[in-house]
Order: C-alpha cells, then structure tokens, then sequence
C-alpha cells in the first residue's frame, strides 16, 4: 500500500513530465500548446489557477465555450443530479432528457425544426455536410479563407494562411486548398473550394463552375478575432443558395448561444438550411447539435436507402452532457435574457476602455466585437477578411501584448488574433483589470 502511495505521489509531483512521456506532442490537443506553458489546476467562475498557485482572470474560456463561468453553479447541480439518479449511458432506446434538450433548442429560432445531437462541432460540421450531399446529389463544398469548421478533410484547410502561400488577393475567385493537416487526400482538395470572406463575387463563381452542394461557415470569422460581416452578405449567401441550388449552412460551433439563443441567425435575421452548435451550448462539456429544416434532417431517418445519411454514435446525448446542456440554456433564458444584456452592456465597456489605452499610448489600433466576444487590432481599420487582416494588423505587437497580459495575470490565449471571451461571471472589477494589464503589457512592448 505504502509503494503504491508512493508512485502516484511521484507521478502527481510532475504531470507535465509524464504527459511527454505518454501522450503524444505531451497535450490532449496540439492547438492547445502555448508559450507561456502554464500547468492549470484549477477554475471557478472568471478565474484560473496553476500549479504554482498564481491566478489568473480568464478571458481565453476554453476556446470559448464558457458563457457562464468555469464550474457555473446551475450546470454543475444539474450534472450531480442526474448522476446521483443513476441515470447512465443506455445504448438503447431514449430518455426524457435529449427529448427536453432538442426541445429547448428548437425553441431558440424559428428555423430549427429539428435536430440532431452529437459530441463535437467537428462531428456537426461533418456531418451537415453529409447531409447537404445527400439532400442536393452534389459533392463540391465552398468555405472561407480564414475560418476554421473542424479538423475533418473536408474543411481542414485554408485557416491562417501565411500571405506568400496564398499569393495575390483573389477577388471574386477561389483560392487553392491549402491543407492545414497531412493525410488528406486529393481526391477531398478537389472537392472543396476555398473563398474570401465577404466576397459575394466568388462564391456566384465557384458555385456557377461547379455543382456545390453547400457552403459552410461561421457567420462572424471568430477562429481569427471577430470578423464580421458586411451590410448584405448574410442576406446574399441566402439569395445566391436559393438561386443555385446549393444549402447555406452556419457553422455557429463558436457564435451560437454565446451572442444569442440563436445563434448569430437570430441576430441577422438570416435563415440557414442548417446550423451546427457547440462549445457554449453546454458550458464546458462536450455536445453539438445541427439543427434546421426537418426535411434535410429526415435524411439521418429515412427509409431509401440511396439517400439515408448514417446517425451513429455510442456517446450521443449522454445523459451527463445534455443534463448541462439543458442547464446552460434555461439560465441563458432565465429573466428574459438578461444574460445577454449584461454581455452587451460590459463587452461595450471593455471595448471602449481598450480603444481609449490605444489613443492615450499613441497605438493604432482597433477593437472588434460581437457581445461578449472581442478582439483588439493593431491596424487602422475593422478587416474584412483573411487577407485585410494578415495585410494589416502588427501581429508582433499583439503576440508580445498577450505574453505580458498573462504575466500580470490576466490570461488571453497567447497566439495573435484569438478571440477574448466575456463569462456571466466576470465583474467590473475584472474588466478593469483587463485594462490595466492591456495598458500595461502595450506601454511595455512598444517600448521594447
């Protein structure tokens, strides 16, 4: 028993030692890696912990998905209750619970007829455009320069494209698949048609050359900042689908639920054929939906078999993930919405704030945002794109700012243009401190 005590004693002394040792690149996911390595222990609410003891106010979330705080209080209740029901993962049938979750989500917009529910925003966007194959008996895919829809081969493409890769600005034309993985083949590249966010142009023109049976997308860039759209475009991605026949599918994995109930549709007014959800739709666990019109969802239940699209998967709707899910969105309902309000009301205040420590330093700079989502740019306008952006913005200046932010406490994901996120429980006083270590962090580096 002693020797026992003994090892695990050992191992837990130095964790990062033995994730080198066993797990492949030594982290779960290699996007997670970053300089400053940091080894968290613990959260709760807007901060973080190290192993050292050092906290931290937290504005990365996860990559976004925690609208409510780390270990919100609601969800967690939800999660020990359905445990200590016993309920478990049956691998037959269905519970009350995915019933009362696809509920809740189609009550959210006026498009979601139906949906289906999933582990991942990966397996989502995957999967919808499976569907949007089946529904049209076409192949080719269109997606954005600068997006980023998952790691699957048909989107894993075309993310932070360095500008001599990519060449010349491609106006109202596609741009090669620049794959951002191995182990894809050509015959997927051929498929799949990269274009330029915002480019109307260019997507009449590859879905005029080729029979296109979707084009996917998030309807703000925020795998890049906080990309929005133009005036328009939303609405002429819905026209151009209409006319030629393709489906507009929203990759919402990062914007639903965090802007809106849903999603960024609800806010533009804009109806998708499909929109996939992730991220902060659960609060930190792992579930995905891909809602929209219930014809093209019937495929995943029809009888020919031609046209029947595969609904598999040993995890879906576990009772644990959909009991936060259901958790996450009642209090995302809760009190009207005041949730998104105050998102409204402290995302404008920061923005504000951080627009002014750039005009008191004498730094070009801007803020965009979308509620609670926003990122800062070192250049003199909002971009419209990939290409405006890597044309433009000082990506130094951003990584050395992020670099001394999380020094002073304040953790922003330390790579150039990642979205910050706000969470129900930041305080002004943590928004404060944002400021200040922003101020900070920018005097020291444009010093240096």
């Amino acid at each position: 028993m002693l020797a026992e005590s003994s090892v695990i004693a050992s191992c837990a002394s130095d964790p990062r030692e033995k994730s080198k040792k066993y797990l492949v690149g030594g982290i779960a996911s290699i996007n997670r890696k970053a300089d400053p390595d940091i080894l968290f222990q613990s959260a709760e609410g807007a901060h973080l912990t190290d192993s050292d003891g050092k906290r931290y106010i937290d504005y990365h979330a996860a990559f976004g998905p925690y609208v409510l705080g780390h270990n919100a209080a609601a969800v967690n209740a939800a999660v020990v209750n359905v445990i200590s029901e016993q309920h478990s993962l049956y691998g037959s049938g269905t519970t009350s619970l995915e019933g009362d979750l696809a509920e809740l989500i189609c009550g959210c917009a006026p498009f979601l007829e139906s949906v289906a529910l999933l582990n991942t925003g990966s397996e989502a966007t995957y999967q919808a455009l499976r569907l949007a194959r089946a529904a049209t008996g076409r192949d080719h895919i269109i997606v954005m320069q600068g997006g980023y829809n998952g790691w699957h081969n048909d989107v894993a493409c075309n993310l932070m494209t360095p500008l001599k890769d990519l060449g010349e600005r491609r106006t109202g034309d596609e741009y090669p698949f620049l794959g951002i993985s191995a182990g894809i083949p050509q015959s997927h590249k051929d498929l799949v048609h990269p274009v330029e966010y915002n480019d109307l142009d260019a997507v009449r023109t590859v879905a005029s050359k080729y029979p296109t049976a979707a084009i996917i997308l998030e309807p703000i860039l925020q795998n890049i900042g906080v990309v929005k759209p133009n005036a328009g475009y939303l609405q002429g991605l819905r026209k151009l689908a209409d006319e030629l026949g393709f489906l507009l599918i929203f990759d919402e994995v990062k914007t639903g639920f965090r802007h809106a109930l849903g999603g960024y549709a609800a806010l533009s007014g804009v109806n998708p054929d499909l929109a996939v959800y992730g991220k902060a739709i659960a609060n930190g666990y792992p579930v995905a939906a891909i809602g929209g019109r219930k014809d093209i969802l019937e495929l995943f239940n029809t009888t020919d078999a031609a046209k029947r699209v595969l609904l598999a998967g040993t995890y879906n709707a576990h009772p644990v993930m959909v009991a936060a899910a259901i958790a996450t969105i009642q209090h995302l309902k809760s009190n009207d919405g005041e949730v998104y309000r105050r998102f409204e009301e402290q995302g404008a205040w920061l923005q504000n704030a951080l627009e002014d420590v750039g005009k008191r330093l004498g730094v070009e700079m801007v803020v965009a945002r979308q509620g609670s989502a926003l990122c800062p740019y070192f250049m003199d306008h909002l971009p419209v794109d990939w290409y405006d952006l890597a044309s433009h913005h000082n990506f130094d200046l951003d990584q050395c700012v992020r670099k001394q932010m999380i020094a002073d406490g304040v953790y922003v994901f330390p790579i150039a243009v990642k979205q910050w996120s706000i969470s129900a429980a930041h305080t002004q006083h943590d928004l404060e401190r944002a400021v200040e270590a922003f101020e900070s962090g920018l005097a020291k580096a444009i010093v240096d």
